[in-house]
């Protein structure tokens, strides 16, 4: 007999194209879309206006793919899903999807307050800025986006843009290119902060410092650079060791005065996670993580956790106090993780892959109580019975001497 089919759960769809980039829509970017939306509609006639539903209690994801320019009949698109919390469940289809022809989003940023998506296309080679958009006309899920008249003109013809990044407060918008080159710019203003034509023989990955004083790039397989926004030098140059490959590297803070910076790293023994000391640009510690390559990779907002996905389709959940494996799940995907996303508020992970799913896994904390409860009776039943046997023996020591 053949393989039972096993339905998909909940968490998980197919949206028809391959997947490779994702993010969260942040609850003040939503917000601030029905601000704007009340507002251009503030002399019409109340009565007329249509009721929507709190767009801020809901979570809506981007997701960017597609098949490319080629003949393959897969479309090009951005598309929007939901996800509902109480039901551990994503839309079945996406809520709003946007047709982008024979240009395939590659790479996606979203501002974080509110202004819109930054997509690098891979054909042809330019940035398309994407806006929000209201459907009035939608019954539940309102939410959208639409291609913007603003030109990034500073982006175009200047390549591949293969890693795009805001920082933490939407005032800095950085672009690393396939020609090695580092761009970044104030936002939305786009006037030029610092302009690399050689930072790498190619630009692999971005990500800013929490107070956004500090980028670090990730060439193609090392090293990374850490550059100093203010003065545009190299603060720090972090090498690669016993055949390291870099694949990722985010910041993190650990605390309210420190933060770290990880890098996910491949040999030929699979994937391990690298923490490096932002003052002395040392390395702190080595994780092995997968005895499978790290393929995508990401930090939780609030520093607790640390997400590996790998080629295999599998998810692991790392803690990062204790850098022990929080949560594993095999084959969370049939096909390569290409893009992780954690939830503003750290308690979800949103995942992609090239075989055009996309899954979010809660992440529930591991309370330990129950088992350090009976710890402590076993032990406070040892002490006991350690008591009593003393007790017994002195009890016989006596007799016998009085005897």
């Amino acid at each position: 007999m053949g393989k039972r089919h096993v339905a998909d759960p909940p968490n998980l769809k197919k949206y028809g194209v391959p997947l490779y980039s994702v993010a969260w829509v942040p609850r003040n970017t939503l917000k601030s879309i029905q601000n704007v939306t009340a507002g251009d509609s503030s002399d019409a006639d109340p009565k007329s206006l249509p009721e929507t539903s709190p767009l801020d209690d809901e979570n809506y994801l981007v997701f960017a793919g597609g098949g490319g320019e080629g003949k393959s009949g897969i479309p090009n698109s951005v598309l929007l899903a939901h996800f509902d919390v109480a039901s551990n469940s994503l839309s079945d289809q996406p809520v709003n999807k946007l047709g982008t022809n024979s240009e395939l989003p590659y790479r996606m940023a979203l501002h974080p307050n509110g202004d819109g998506v930054i997509c690098a296309m891979e054909t042809p080679k330019i940035c398309r800025w994407f806006d929000w958009d209201l459907n009035q006309r939608a019954e539940v899920h309102k939410l959208g986006l639409k291609l913007s008249e603003k030109v990034l003109t500073q982006l175009d013809n200047v390549g591949q843009q293969l890693a795009l990044a805001f920082s933490n407060d939407g005032t800095i918008l950085a672009a690393g290119g396939e020609d090695g080159s580092l761009r970044v710019f104030k936002w939305p203003s786009m006037e030029n902060i610092l302009n690399e034509s050689n930072a790498h023989s190619t630009v692999k990955d971005l990500h800013f410092s929490s107070d956004a004083k500090l980028i670090v790039s990730l060439g193609g397989g090392g090293p990374c650079k850490v550059w100093d926004i203010s003065s545009e030098i190299v603060l720090a140059t972090l090498t690669n060791e016993n055949r390291e490959n870099f694949s990722s590297c985010r910041f993190s803070q650990i605390n309210d005065t420190t933060q770290v910076l990880y890098i996910a790293s491949n040999t030929d023994k699979g994937g391990s996670i690298l923490t490096w000391n932002t003052q002395t640009w040392e390395r702190i510690s080595s994780k092995y993580i997968s005895r499978d390559a790290i393929s995508a990779f990401n930090v939780s907002a609030d520093g607790k956790f640390l997400a590996c996905g790998t080629p295999e389709g599998e998810i692991i959940i790392v803690n990062s106090t204790n850098m022990h494996i929080q949560t594993k799940i095999k084959e969370a995907h049939l096909g390569i993780i290409t893009a992780l996303a954690f939830s503003p508020d750290s308690r979800a992970l949103a995942s992609v892959s090239w075989d055009s799913s996309a899954r979010v896994t809660v992440i529930e904390e591991k309370k330990n109580g129950g088992l350090n409860l009976w710890i402590a009776i076993f032990i406070i039943l040892l002490a006991i019975a350690a008591a009593y046997f003393l007790k017994v023996e002195e009890i016989e020591k006596l007799w016998l001497k009085d005897y």
